[in-house]
């Protein structure tokens, strides 16, 4: 998953919609770049129609607050560095605890309105922070031991303050720099008003039904048209703050056109065919476009290793709904033998997945934190590892009770075979070659795996809501700062996949169990984000990595890398790891 502008900081289905790729549609992109074309555009493409134009409400990535969207402040996905963005300047109390933002002069919503620190305060106080609207950015905004919200108030019309409960070194990167400032003259009255169920009518707000013209934003582009499947057409923001250094309005190009494209093949052939401006490439099509590039007029950007993680993890989940286990108690049993993980992990020939499904296009995983991230623990400076080793891995399943029969096939003590569902998407940008070949792996080990292909939202409903599955092969978007994971690591997190608590409004599930090691790392995302020496925090940090590699909540798979390619006739693109093609979308330009 990529972050450009707004740098989302959760770790929510925007992790999962990496592995996605969706609607396929018939209509050829490039009847939009004709010579009849009168202004600069731009035509890429997006695996997904959008969910929401909600930003509050987004749990994908990408989503259109790559353009639509900006925080206070901003993140340099090339220099790591957090810069100004709505915010001119900030102040830091020497006790860490109290945050003053400036916002710039005569800053403006895309329908002319001004945008004040009343725009600020009312989008943490009435959105971000109000317990009655479900937020996946509200597990961020919680600090420390306590979980405490910061209080923001005004102190005039251009500075707003933030007092902490306590220092919070991720502050600028997660929560300046990582969520958007939504307007209070456009959404106040739906966050007061409630529905017929009693919830605030602002969850239903916004939604892609919405007409777009109606979306007010900050961002470099306002939506200007939707049409479902087909595509998004976004337009330059006549009221967007940026300017270059000759005072020439930002951004340079006057329309963006988001293709929506369900199939990798589909997406190629148009890029190909020179109907896209930019197309992420994959292992599958590297060799084909590397050749090409000089004829297609394009060049292929390598950001290195990719920001996200790939992993098959267990459902950990011991409770149950009225009197109902949520899983089989035995398969349950299997999955929370850490011996049994580690068996698994000992098991799977991730060399070869790289080599063969990616090209060898890209690296071993073993953490949890993305690997350009300053915080990453490696192998070589003593993070666990689970290279290939079936004999290991039998070896861990006789010592932990586990038994084989005359067939070859693993039981358990007592007697059961082991079997299991893993759930992968049905359609992805994945080499579809990976589950098949941890399938192979693992019944070389006597595990027989039957893999189960779902539409992404039925994999969402039942990892977040439901709680009835057994093994999930998924991704998860990364960071530079290890907080945006805190909503994944901490037992109450909303996206704490591997047992998770059923989030507000869902049936209470009994019997739940936390592990030791699940609050120690919990615990040690608190400390780490209260301590503000740096190299005291990458040590706190290396050590949740070792727990995480220990006890295996996730078997981590390989690490693919970031390319793109860039047709030579757009300039300005610096491809990250982090921000994909769109976090500097305003400093874009057109060559004719």
């Amino acid at each position: 998953m990529t972050f450009p502008k707004i740098f989302r900081r959760s770790w929510i289905f925007a992790l999962l919609a990496c592995w996605v790729m969706l609607a396929l549609n018939g209509c050829n992109p490039s009847q939009f770049k004709t010579a009849a074309a009168q202004v600069p555009e731009l035509v890429v493409t997006t695996p997904s129609d959008p969910k929401t134009f909600n930003y509050a409400l987004i749990q994908e990535s990408p989503n259109i607050s790559d353009f639509t969207y900006e925080g206070l402040a901003t993140q340099n996905a090339v220099t790591k560095e957090i810069e100004p963005a709505l915010a001119e300047s900030w102040e830091i109390s020497p006790d860490k605890l109290r945050f003053v933002f400036t916002l710039r002069k005569g800053l403006k919503w895309s329908d002319g309105k001004p945008l004040t620190a009343d725009d600020v305060v009312f989008s943490f106080n009435d959105i971000y922070m109000n317990k009655r609207i479900p937020t996946y950015t509200q597990d961020g905004v919680r600090i420390g031991v306590s979980k405490a919200f910061p209080k923001v108030r005004k102190l005039d019309n251009r500075r707003v303050e933030f007092i902490l409960p306590e220092p919070f070194a991720p502050f600028l990167r997660s929560i300046a720099a990582g969520i958007a400032i939504l307007p209070e003259h456009a959404l106040r009255q739906a966050v007061e008003t409630n529905q017929v169920d009693g919830k605030p009518q602002f969850l239903s707000t916004w939604g892609t039904s919405t007409d777009p013209k109606k979306i007010i934003v900050n961002g470099p582009y306002t939506i200007e048209s939707y049409s479902t499947s087909e595509r998004l057409i976004f337009r330059r923001n006549p009221y967007y703050w940026r300017k270059d250094a000759q005072g020439k309005r930002q951004p340079y190009i006057e329309r963006v056109i988001w293709q929506i494209v369900e199939s990798p093949d589909t997406a190629l052939s148009q890029f190909r065919s020179g109907g896209l401006d930019l197309l992420e490439v994959s292992p599958l099509s590297f060799q084909l476009l590397k050749h090409e590039e000089k004829r297609g007029n394009f060049t292929i950007q390598n950001a290195g290793p990719s920001s996200g993680t790939s992993f098959i993890t267990f459902n950990l989940n011991t409770g149950y709904r009225n009197g109902k286990p949520l899983i089989n108690p035995i398969k349950s049993r299997w999955f929370n033998n850490v011996a049994f993980r580690q068996a698994i992990a000992y098991a799977i020939d991730r060399q070869t997945m790289i080599n063969n499904s990616l090209r060898g296009l890209g690296e071993v995983q073993d953490s949890p934190i993305s690997v350009p991230s300053p915080y990453y623990f490696s192998p070589k400076e003593g993070l666990k590892t689970y290279n290939y080793n079936p004999n290991k891995a039998k070896q861990l399943l006789l010592g932990a009770g586990f038994k084989y029969d005359n067939k070859g096939q693993l039981l358990d003590a007592d007697g059961n075979r082991v079997r299991f569902t893993m759930l992968a998407s049905a359609s992805g940008n994945t080499p579809p070659t990976i589950t098949p070949k941890i399938k192979q792996d693992l019944s070389k080990i006597g595990i027989t795996v039957d893999l189960q292909f779902l539409n992404f939202n039925i994999i969402g409903e039942k990892i977040s809501n439901t709680l009835d599955w057994e093994c999930w092969y998924g991704g998860i978007t990364g960071d530079i700062e290890p907080h945006g994971g805190f909503n994944l690591w901490s037992v109450d997190g909303n996206f704490h996949v591997f047992n998770q608590k059923p989030p507000k409004g869902q049936q209470s599930v009994e019997g739940r169990e936390v592990a030791d090691w699940e609050k120690k790392i919990e615990d040690l995302y608190i400390q780490g984000a209260r301590e503000f020496d740096e190299v005291k925090r990458k040590a706190i940090y290396a050590e949740t990595q070792r727990l995480s590699q220990e006890y295996l909540p996730f078997i981590h798979l390989f690490n693919g890398l970031s390319l793109a390619a860039v047709r030579n006739t757009i300039q300005g693109v610096k491809y990250s790891s982090i921000g994909g093609y769109t976090w500097n979308i305003d400093e874009l330009r057109v060559r004719s």
